[in-house]
């Protein structure tokens, strides 16, 4: 079961991160109707995990993705990190992300993504937060080490499963994982950074090897331009990170490597493999492992939806 996601965020980051370039603003509307367009030609639905602000400020984005019959799922209300909010914090985000998607569409927003991979060992009450606010499948789980996310202590890291957690019970697709051969390091490889870095063969091999496969993408990642290099207020006021220059060529190179050739490996791999949307594969549940994160006792338990 190979599933196809996107993470929909770069407009809302252009305009309250950036410089508010109109050429950007031109190049992701470029970017998303080729997108869709190529999705119309494969007849494959995907995931769009977008931003809840989004509606206020760019609802034409919100609007095209949902008139081509793709799932809408929501990344939060303006790409604020779950792992640097309170969980009070996370319910008044999440909440009113969900309602603005849904008052948009129409449709009920099931699926969650979290900005940045960041839910984890240290706030797995996430999970009940997202089943109050009516999210019925989630992925946000990076089973391994990252930059300003990750769940490695993440059982069952290469299948969708059941999470079990404080007395609810939804459904996980967390990001797929291999071992680079000779290093031995884990890579998510099927989206994000490791996917422009990679051969297509070796990712498609991957993809043949597994009975499951994540795929996501940023309307970044596939665009060939280069990212400019941050400067240091910039970065912190981003990342609510220190913007070391040593932090700030790092991600540099990993915004901008391999990505002439990234469109054309999501086009290759449209052309050779079936995909589905989160939707989609939540349906084929019945068989999920379930994983069990044990029970706490939430600050929140009296937290019940508007």
């Amino acid at each position: 079961m190979n599933i196809l996601t996107f993470d929909i965020e770069e407009w809302y980051i252009e305009k309250f991160y950036k410089n508010a370039e109109a050429v950007k603003y031109k190049a992701y509307d470029y970017m998303l109707f080729r997108i869709l367009d190529l999705l119309d030609k494969h007849n494959t639905k995907a995931t769009f995990f977008c931003l809840g602000s989004l509606v206020e400020h760019f609802p034409y984005v919100i609007k095209e993705i949902d008139a081509r019959g793709h799932e809408i799922g929501c990344h939060s209300l303006n790409h604020r990190w779950v792992n640097k909010m309170t969980e009070k914090e996370f319910y008044e985000d999440t909440y009113a992300a969900v309602s603005a998607l849904r008052d948009a569409t129409g449709q009920e927003v099931l699926s969650y993504r979290a900005p940045a991979f960041s839910i984890g060992e240290s706030n797995k009450w996430a999970f009940d937060v997202l089943a109050k606010c009516g999210i019925k499948n989630d992925a946000s789980i990076f089973p391994g080490i990252r930059d300003f996310g990750g769940f490695p202590s993440f059982g069952l890291g290469n299948t969708p499963c059941k999470i079990q957690y404080n007395g609810i019970e939804i459904l996980e697709f967390p990001i797929t994982m291999t071992k680079l051969p000779i290093l031995g390091k884990s890579i998510a490889y099927s989206g994000g950074g490791y996917f422009r870095l990679l051969p297509i063969n070796f990712i498609k091999s991957k993809i043949e090897q597994s009975n499951y496969a994540m795929c996501y993408f940023h309307i970044n990642d596939l665009l060939d331009f280069k990212s400019k290099f941050m400067t240091k207020v910039e970065y912190e006021r981003y990342f609510n990170e220190k913007g070391t220059f040593k932090d700030r060529l790092i991600r540099y190179a990993k915004a901008n490597i391999g990505r002439k050739r990234a469109f054309l490996g999501l086009t290759t791999l449209l052309s050779d493999y079936e995909f589905f949307s989160v939707h989609e594969a939540s349906k084929r549940s019945e068989h999920f492992p379930i994983i069990n994160l044990g029970c706490f006792h939430s600050i929140n338990d009296t937290i019940t939806l508007k």
